[in-house]
This record gives structure tokens, sequence and C-alpha cells, in this order.
């Protein structure tokens, strides 16, 4: 599902099914592809918000298998990286 609001970005929902859950090698992906943003990329779990280019914040959220997050970006310029992300987590992180 996407969201695009003018007021709170664009946002991708998405099933973490790795069996490894959202470990410490596939949050260095993510923070490495969202350093190139130009703005704004968080993960949001259960209410909880991490900084997607934070390996220490994006390992806060302790997304197990079967976890629900949503990828949210604050800029459309961003919306490769959006798309990119999406892919890697649906990839299973290419594990």
């Amino acid at each position: 599902m996407v969201t695009n609001n003018a007021n709170s970005g664009i946002s991708r929902d998405v099933t973490i099914t790795n069996a490894l859950g959202l470990h410490a090698r596939s949050a260095s992906k993510i923070a490495k592809l969202c350093k190139k943003a130009k703005s704004k990329v968080c993960i949001i779990k259960d209410g909880n918000k991490a900084d997607a280019s934070s390996i220490i914040d994006i390992l806060t959220l302790a997304c197990a298998q079967g976890s629900k997050i949503t990828l949210k970006i604050d800029d459309q310029s961003d919306l490769e990286i959006l798309n990119d992300l999406v892919q890697l987590v649906e990839s299973n992180f290419g594990e």
C-alpha cells in the first residue's frame, strides 16, 4: 500500500519475511541506502519510528520475521530510494 500526503510524505507498508528478521547486516544495507536520500527516511513499526539511516535506530524496532513495517520518505525526490527499500525488504535483504 502506498500512501501519499503532502504533509506526511510518501510511505509503503511491507512485511519482514526474512527468517532472521531485520538484523544487523540487513539494517546496515538499509542505512547505507538511506544515506543517499535528500530528505529524512524512517521506518515505523507499531507506532515507533526509527531513523532509517541509523543502524542502531533500526535495530531498536526489533523487527522479527512477520513484522509489518512502514517505510516513509519525506520528499518525492527520494521515491527511487523508497522503491529500492521495498525491493530490498521483499528480497529478504539479498540473503
